[in-house]
């Protein structure tokens, strides 16, 4: 394994790859959607094919706005009598509200946020089933799937996000499940650093990076969560027109470079500005500075060599 710099916390850097790390989500209690129209409110309003959704299903939707931007990036749990949704750290109440406001005078919906009665974490790292199941609790086999067991419902997430297990608790087992956790190996992860970095090594886009106004779903990394079996909702005709007419002018790449990269750096070719970086940090894999960022075609294929401030840098092909 490549060295890694004093900079990087090599022990939760390590839990993340090979072993198992646990992050809480904080500001993330799930939202929960009642009453008869529930399905058919998300249907309209979001990306994913929430009707075709079953008990123990999940599926990650984007609410975009009319001209395609995103608004809003989160998960859809269904139970047989609810539909659990699950926020961005610090989103929940924004999103609530958002809600909240789409609701028409005639439709049967109810908007309840958890507040603080419900806590998410995450497991990530190639022993987190293990560890999940030395803890007494549930590790569903498929992507996209919950279970629940001992109060805890487990949600099995491998698209989106750094992959792992989402486990939702009530408050008052949060004690309980923490220390059910570390007992059986997780390591609990003490800041963002070393989760970023792992992040940005996967390829995979953030609420407040990637996944903002600026930007549609198809530009932001999340094409695989629109999709191409379902009716209208909001901004549908606009991506529907860039897929079909291959209107997709920009994606999200990786850029390696020997330095590191200002979130904010202009990406330019030739002297003309081709993108952004979106997030900065370091690769242990690669033993140097990784940056992903939006370039436009065709400057976004592997391989490519472009320029960030005096400096080249590399597109690569995620994940490392």
């Amino acid at each position: 394994m490549t060295t890694i710099t004093s900079a990087i916390n090599e022990r939760e850097y390590s839990a993340l790859v090979i072993g198992a790390a646990a992050q809480e989500r904080m500001g993330a209690g799930p939202i929960v959607l009642t009453a008869a129209d529930r399905v058919d409110f998300l249907q309209r309003m979001t990306t994913a094919n929430v009707a075709a959704l079953r008990p123990g299903q999940a599926a990650l939707t984007v609410l975009t706005s009319p001209v395609a931007r995103i608004e809003f990036v989160f998960t859809v749990l269904c139970h047989e009598e609810e539909l659990w949704i699950l926020p961005a750290p610090g989103e929940a109440d924004r999103l609530s509200a958002k809600l909240r406001s789409q609701i028409f005078f005639m439709d049967k919906v109810k908007v309840a946020n958890s507040g603080q009665s419900l806590r998410r974490w995450r497991v990530m790292g190639a022993q987190a089933a293990a560890v999940l199941q030395a803890a007494g609790l549930s590790a569903p086999a498929n992507d996209d799937t919950c279970e629940s067991a001992a109060a805890v419902t487990v949600l099995r997430q491998e698209r989106y996000d750094v992959p792992g297990y989402e486990l939702i608790v009530p408050a008052e087992d949060a004690d309980d499940l923490v220390a059910g956790l570390t007992a059986a190996g997780a390591l609990l992860l003490s800041d963002s650093e070393s989760y970023e970095n792992r992040r940005i090594e996967l390829g995979r886009p953030a609420v407040g990076t990637e996944l903002t106004g600026e930007y549609s779903p198809l530009e932001a990394g999340l094409a695989w969560a629109v999709a191409d079996n379902k009716g209208c909702y909001t901004g549908q005709e606009i991506i529907a027109r860039q897929i079909t007419y291959d209107k997709v002018t920009k994606t999200l790449v990786g850029l390696r470079s020997a330095a590191s990269l200002p979130v904010g750096a202009q990406v330019t070719a030739d002297g003309r500005a081709v993108g952004v970086i979106t997030s900065s940090g370091f690769s242990p894999a690669l033993g140097g500075p990784l940056a992903l960022a939006v370039v436009k075609r065709p400057y976004n294929t592997p391989e490519n060599t472009l320029a960030v401030g005096g400096g080249l840098v590399t597109v690569i092909e995620f994940p490392i």
